[in-house]
Parts: C-alpha cells; structure tokens; sequence
C-alpha cells in the first residue's frame, strides 16, 4: 500500500526568511512530501518496524496508516494513585496481568507495587509494553518506541514484547530511531524512512553468551535492591554470579541440603536491564547442572531444591523437562507453632517469641532434575 504524504503550511515572508532564501538558494519552506510503500493490507504479519532519523516522517506514516486509529502512548493515562498491577487492565485475572509484567521483562516484584509515576524511565517503557500486551488491540501503532531508554533495555525489552505479542493475532507498526533494536525486535518487515526502502529480511538475533563464575558472598549487596525478601544470609552457601560480555546480570546462592541429600538454590536475581532475555532460567538450570555433576561443595552429584512465590517462574519451571514440582503452599505458615516447636527442643528457648514462617507467600518447591535436551 502506497502511503502520500503532503505537509504544507503558509509561506511567510519577512527579513529573516528572505535572508535564509538568499542565502541558501531556497525557493521554500512551506511544502514537505514523501511516498511510503508498506504492506500493511497483505496478511499474515504482525509486527512491522518503520524506522529512520527525527524529521524523516515516521510519526507522518504512522497518522496515516489506519484511518481512525490514533496511536498509542505507552506513558499517557496511567492513575497516580495505583500500583501498576492494579492499573493494568483492572478487569484482567492476576495471571494475565503478572504474566505480560514478567512478558516484557519488568520482573521486579517491588515495582508491581508502585505507581507508574515514581518508576525510572526503563520500568515505565516495560509497563507501558505490558498494557499494551493486556489490552492486544486489533491494530495499533506506538510511536518513538524504545526512545527514551538505555539502549540494552530497549534491544532487550523489543525482544520480549515481540515474543509476546506474537502470541496473540493483532497487528502494530512501531516507530523508532534506533536501527539497534531491528535484529531484537524480528519484525515481519521494516521501512526506513531515510532510505525509503522497505525490507522484508532482518539479521539473527544475536546469541547471548553467558559464563558462570563463583564469587563472594559481599556481591550480594549489588543485587538485594531487586529481590523481594529481606532475608540472612544462607548457612554455608557459595554464590554465584553470570556474565554477559563482562557485565554481571545474574546472581544465585546455593547452599547445602544434606540432610536432604540434595542442594537448595535461593536468591535468584536478574538485573533489570537483562529481565526478559531468558537469561534467568539459562543460569539457573546452568548452576543447578553443575552441581548435579559434582561442581559444588564437596563435590557431591546431587540433585538442587529451588523454592520460588514468581507466578511466572513457577509456570516455567512446571513447563521445562528439567524441573519436577515437588511442593507449593498456597498460604502462611503459622509463626506461634514453630515457636513452640523450638521451645520442645531446647530448654533455653522456653518462652522464645520466635519462630519461622509466618509469611502469606504462596510458595511452591522444584527439584531439578538434570539437563534433559543433552544426548
């Protein structure tokens, strides 16, 4: 479909602009125009990619694309006085609306509870992404997409929505400057505006490389602002970090179950940036495997229990071959019966006011199993 633009407005004649005309040999400034040829009336695609430098005409094509249909503000109309989770789409199960959070990669529970308002400009990009994903209109066209962000969050947060929304059977031309997010985003087809040109062929999304290294426990400071307990340390643990091209993006502690004859992993942490990339669950099966071969403490090949509330990772480890779910409690724990329990077994804690448990976490328990996929 060829697409006409024609932009004009009142020659104006005065000093300056008579100056400017001799100056720089131009007969006029009054008149813009430009013809765009996207396939938006050919079936089967879903996300299109119309991209190229400010004043090119991106936001031109994308008023003219679908009559009727204004475009889509990621950041406009959201309550000043609700979390996120309840913004989006009120009217939505908690599962769909967790669900297109974690989708898009805003996997910090903390910032489920916040106001849109008071999130930094890389949360609000994913929130804006995740309503969009509840509310899966027909036709839909978002401007200056990925603008406004850090670059790795937008090339990692294009990869997640295209992943979600392609879940669904709407259509959505996105508008951007950036040429960084075409190999993450995979769209079906992509117009450059500073060429005009249209190309139905992307390059591969690029492979991450993540290596695994075993560190401290003082790193754990780095990543405690994005886990959702406050918790001490856990008894004898080792700790691990993954890295990406030298960036740490991942942490997770391991600490001996013996008694159970296994591991237990706790502390999984994703940082924001990297949130939606897959990179959580690579590195935590990739830790879990090296333990089951014998690469922990004492060099013992033992299954890893892993304890998690996430909605969402729960609903991936009971899909992956390599979880068994072994466990889930679906309400608190009672604090006053493990004290009384620690008081039976020891005559200095008679009278103790302490006890574990006592939270309202639904929390569900998984065994790893071991590496299903190799031969």
């Amino acid at each position: 479909m060829k697409i006409e633009i024609k932009r004009t407005c009142n020659e104006f004649e005065g000093y300056r602009a008579a100056r400017v005309k001799s100056l720089f040999n131009a007969d006029s400034g009054s008149n813009w125009e430009h013809i765009a040829d996207i396939p938006i009336d050919e079936p089967g695609w879903q996300i299109g990619l119309v991209v190229g430098p400010s004043g090119s005409g991106k936001s031109s094509i994308g008023k003219a694309v679908w009559e009727g249909k204004s475009m889509v503000d990621l950041y406009d109309n959201w309550p000043d006085n609700k979390p996120i989770v309840e913004a989006i789409k009120p009217a939505a199960e908690f599962n769909e609306v967790t669900g297109a959070l974690s989708a898009v990669g805003l996997g910090d529970v903390p910032s489920w509870l916040r106001p849109f308002k008071v999130l930094s400009n890389g949360e609000q990009f994913r929130a804006g992404l995740a309503r969009l994903i509840c509310d899966q209109p027909e036709k839909a066209v978002v401007d200056e997409f990925s603008s406004v962000v850090d670059r790795q969050i937008a090339k990692v947060g294009a990869a997640a929505f295209a992943k979600s929304w392609r879940r669904g059977k709407g259509q959505i031309i996105l508008l951007s400057c950036h040429y960084d997010i075409i190999e993450h985003l995979q769209p079906d087809w992509v117009y450059d505006t500073r060429e005009a040109r249209l190309s139905r062929e992307c390059p591969r999304r690029p492979k991450i490389e993540l290596e695994i290294y075993r560190i401290s426990g003082r790193a754990w400071r780095y990543f405690k602002p994005h886990y959702y307990l406050d918790l001490p340390h856990p008894v004898a643990a080792q700790y691990f970090v993954g890295v990406v091209n030298g960036e740490a993006v991942a942490h997770l502690a391991v600490a001996p179950l013996f008694t159970a004859n296994a591991y237990r992993a706790t502390r999984l942490v994703v940082m924001p940036e990297w949130q939606g990339a897959g990179v959580g669950t690579t590195f935590l099966n990739a830790v879990c495997e090296l333990h089951l071969k014998g690469q922990g403490r004492c060099g013992k090949k033992l299954n890893t229990f892993f304890h998690t509330s996430h909605p969402q990772l729960c609903a991936a480890l009971r899909k992956s071959k390599n979880w068994k779910q072994t466990g889930g409690t679906l309400y608190g724990s009672n604090k006053a019966r493990s004290a009384k329990s620690m008081a039976k077994t020891s005559k200095r804690a008679t009278g103790a006011k302490t006890g574990y448990g006592g939270h309202f976490r639904a929390v569900q328990a998984f065994k790893y199993l071991g590496n299903q996929n190799e031969v």
